[in-house]
């Protein structure tokens, strides 16, 4: 190229942008330099990355999107439907806002209360979700990894081996319903991103404790010569044993009031049933047996339903309890969820009482086991201030 020719390239006549003030983000206000969001009351004193994650992140016509939702259902619905839930807070029932320029509507208080009064107290969003679930499963793997080195799997029981295929494998079922059916359902159908995070969350802890179920049997199919792995189907499908956990987990994944799948899985199934077959069982009667692996799965379960999954169910329903305008029909609805679902898991847990006297070396009584699932599950409901029902007794 001569330099005649690099000299017109250089000259060539492009199009420049052009600032007019126009454009999105031009105007200043007094706070367009703040570096934390201002729109919402902190939980706590200082507000946290956490709300300034999630707060919001999902707007409501009733908060601050005063041109109404920005997407609906091929039935009309907008958004997400608050009728979704029986269940209600404060302002559920009032009409459609005036809209008006910048505010979620006038004669409202700014910002509104009810449902966006919930925050998730174990502050749940991608990050701190990506973070736990892989620091679980590198522990379960280098337990099982030295497991394997140390030949621990030859030291159980041949009784308990049987009972692990057939009895630990079956409740990855009960797992991955639950995960699947119940909980990432009822994510899609909460009002808010504090509720969405919250129990998609608690959907991601089932579904990973039925994959830490799945790729533990695989492991003990090639440890143990007689550990036969497809068990679990035919136990989940036809034994009798767990006909009655199999018919109460599907009938939980049928419920379509999002607030009562949630209430009757974390109030009542869990401390009833679910902490009844992992505590009160296989992690008692694992050790005797010669296991020392299988808890620290089961374990790890049981804390992210304690400490993780019930931990935001508690204040999520306490605050509809507590509403200063629906709580006392808040509370009715709920009684009524628990005439209704504690005979059922009761009856399932009855269902499964064979199973303590199966292992060679036995678990404590079957009785003593259900007394301290009920003395806890009335705990929990006099934590959110609701009575335990006649059925308990059963």
């Amino acid at each position: 190229m001569t330099s005649t020719q690099e000299h017109a390239v250089h000259q060539r006549s492009v199009p420049k942008p052009v600032f007019t003030d126009a454009e999105a983000g031009a105007k200043v206000f007094p706070d367009s330099s703040a570096r934390q969001f201002n729109y919402f009351t902190p939980a706590k004193r200082k507000q946290s990355h956490y709300e300034d994650v999630t707060v919001e992140v999902q707007p409501d016509p009733r908060h601050y999107l005063s041109q109404g939702w920005l997407y609906g259902f091929a039935d009309g619905k907008g958004g997400y439907p608050l009728e979704w839930t029986v269940l209600k807070a404060w302002g559920t029932d009032k009409p459609e806002p005036e809209r008006g320029p910048g505010s979620g509507g006038k004669g409202y208080d700014w910002p509104a209360h009810g449902w966006h009064e919930f925050r998730d107290p174990n502050e749940e969003w991608e990050l701190t979700l990506y973070r736990y679930n892989s620091n679980v499963v590198r522990q379960l793997n280098q337990n099982i990894e030295a497991a394997r080195q140390a030949k621990a799997f030859d030291q159980w029981n041949r009784n308990w081996v049987q009972f692990v295929a057939q009895h630990v494998g079956a409740w990855m079922h009960v797992d991955h319903g639950l995960g699947l059916y119940l909980f990432a359902n009822a994510n899609r159908r909460a009002p808010t991103n504090m509720h969405n995070n919250a129990i998609s969350v608690n959907s991601m802890h089932r579904i990973r404790a039925a994959q830490d179920l799945a790729l533990y049997n695989l492991t003990l199919s090639e440890e143990l010569a007689d550990f036969d792995g497809s068990a679990h189907l035919e136990t989940w499908n036809n034994d009798q044993v767990w006909q009655g956990v199999r018919e109460t987990a599907e009938e939980l994944t049928g419920i379509w009031d999002w607030c009562e799948a949630i209430f009757a899985a974390n109030i009542v199934f869990e401390p009833l049933v679910g902490e009844m077959f992992r505590s009160n069982l296989v992690q008692q009667a694992a050790p005797s047996n010669g296991d020392f692996i299988t808890p620290t799965l089961i374990g790890a379960e049981e804390y992210d339903y304690a400490e993780r999954d019930l931990r935001y169910t508690k204040p999520m329903f306490r605050l509809l309890v507590d509403d200063k305008q629906f709580g006392a029909e808040n509370k009715k609805i709920m009684q009524q969820w628990l005439s209704t679902w504690v005979p059922r898991c009761i009856k399932a847990v009855r269902t499964l009482q064979p199973l303590w006297s199966q292992p060679d070396a036995l678990p404590p009584r079957f009785e003593d086991g259900l007394d301290r699932a009920k003395s806890r599950f009335t705990a929990i409901l006099t934590e959110l201030d609701l009575q335990a029902p006649k059925e308990l007794g059963q």
